[in-house]
């Protein structure tokens, strides 16, 4: 039977954990501040605590060293209702086992709880100790960047702060606008290579004839122009983190290089054969999707697994509307900065948050600093932001995933009526001559019966569209420019 501390000064936490644990057959002991679970602790050794971070007189995470002088290596649960990327950076530091932010699903604790509790019967391994090199200078530097109280943005909280100490490689997905660059940053700024560059490369900024020598460097003689030796963006990194930023973009053949450059932790110039050394993390960032770039034949499998050893996904501002308050806020105040403070009137902060914000953070930061300008008073209103930016149509990911299922349903059937053991010797014709004349009637219907306009939506010929609507008896309508 296990014996749980929970730490926490609001009693329906307490009550809740102890309801749960109790029903599970563990023993739970009640502390509602740091001082009176340290004196609980000098008498009896849990096997797991949960401690939040506000308490009365003493905080939390302070606490922690005195505690594992009392108990050990016995797992500890951080719980905090006011996360943020340093609380976060800072329990993991302490070597807290996990993190929660409140409001959490009691469910969700339970499940941490089990894993804690099967760790502290476990045999006890070496402790590394906290990672080295993450302190004030990263907490001063990050203060005004990342900022958030959703339960999505803690969870990011989380992710870099686990992360942040290794040197793996990390995946940084989400929209444009979504603050991809400031998550690299905030990784890079806690860890181990702070004080060595941070080297942000926009990949879709380079043109394909001179991405390679950007990111590989060139010596002398190596293409016309090249008039002298030139480090690459990834030897300048040495020591450092490098950012590569639409990482989707990266031309084929220079994948190959990019790989073993990361593999290998060496780069070579252009026009040399001996590689240089360079020690540097990688951070990659895309909005695309690399797995669909994989299949497609236009992103290397090798490279996709090896970037996404670490996977952090930033979603759309409008999926975390919690944030958009405080975010506004944030954005207001730098923006007057030096000036008279101004703040959000209760009808602007609801007008922010019925927005779709498309461009997602960023664009958000952009209607405040338009309205800081505007507004001539101290306080912002609504008709002081820009217009909302139209509503582009995009794709319903949900019709894509239908697509695939209903062939995916459709195959199976053609699969189950099948005359031989080898299946049906036709298929893709017989998929086609279901599929096709649909897309086909679709394509024409959109481009307002224009076979040229369809046949260049389609990238087929004009002559290969008017053959195919011949064969599917389509030709009878009336089309233009054919």
């Amino acid at each position: 039977m296990s014996h749980v501390l929970i730490v926490d000064d609001e009693p329906s936490i307490c009550w809740g954990f102890r309801e749960l644990l109790t029903e599970g057959g563990h023993d739970v002991s009640i502390a509602s501040s740091a001082e009176e679970a340290l004196d609980i602790a000098s008498r009896i050794v849990p096997d797991a605590i949960v401690l939040d971070v506000r308490l009365p007189g003493r905080d939390g995470l302070s606490a922690i060293k005195d505690l594992r002088g009392r108990v050990g290596d016995v797992p500890i649960i951080i719980v905090t209702a006011f996360g943020n990327l340093q609380t976060a950076v800072r329990a993991v530091e302490e070597g807290a086992y996990d993190y929660l932010a409140k409001p959490f699903d009691l469910e969700q604790a339970a499940e941490i709880l089990r894993r804690a509790l099967r760790q502290s019967a476990a045999p006890a391994s070496p402790s590394q100790g906290p990672a080295k090199g993450v302190g004030d200078e990263a907490e001063t530097a990050e203060r005004e960047t990342l900022i958030g109280s959703s339960p999505a943005m803690q969870a990011i909280f989380k992710q870099i702060a686990l992360v942040a100490a290794s040197d793996v490689p990390v995946l940084i997905t989400g929209e444009s606008g979504t603050g991809k660059e400031l998550v690299a940053g905030a990784i890079h700024a806690h860890s181990r290579r702070r004080d060595a560059p941070f080297v942000p490369i926009c990949l879709a900024a380079l043109s394909a004839g001179i991405i390679e020598s950007e990111l590989f460097g060139h010596v002398r003689g190596a293409f016309t122009g090249a008039d002298r030796d030139r480090q690459g963006l990834l030897e300048l990194a040495d020591g450092g983190t490098v950012l590569l930023d639409e990482i989707g973009d990266v031309p084929l053949p220079v994948q190959v290089k990019l790989l073993r450059a990361i593999e290998q932790r060496e780069v070579t110039p252009v026009g040399q054969t001996r590689p240089r050394r360079s020690d540097f993390r990688v951070l990659a960032a895309t909005n695309r999707r690399l797995d669909e770039l994989v299949a497609k034949g236009e992103f290397r499998e090798d490279l996709y697994y090896r970037l996404g050893v670490f996977h952090i996904h930033i979603p759309p501002l409008r999926e975390r509307t919690d944030d958009i308050a405080l975010l506004a806020a944030h954005f207001l105040k730098v923006a007057t900065s030096g000036a008279t403070a101004k703040r959000l009137s209760q009808a602007a902060v609801a007008e922010l948050v019925s927005r779709p914000w498309q461009g997602n953070v960023r664009e958000l930061r952009n209607a405040v600093e338009r309205a800081a300008v505007v507004a001539r008073g101290d306080e912002v209103e609504p008709e002081h932001f820009p217009p909302p930016s139209p509503i582009l149509p995009s794709v319903d990911p949900s019709i894509d995933a239908q697509l695939r299922q209903l062939t995916a349903d459709w195959v199976s059937e053609q699969w189950r009526l099948k005359t031989s053991d080898a299946g049906p010797a036709d298929l893709y014709e017989r998929f086609l001559r279901v599929s096709e004349p649909a897309l086909l009637k679709s394509i024409l219907a959109q481009c307002g019966e224009n076979r040229a306009a369809a046949s260049r939506i389609l990238g087929i010929h004009r002559a290969t569209l008017r053959q195919k609507l011949r064969e599917y008896g389509l030709d009878d309508a009336r089309t233009g420019d054919v």
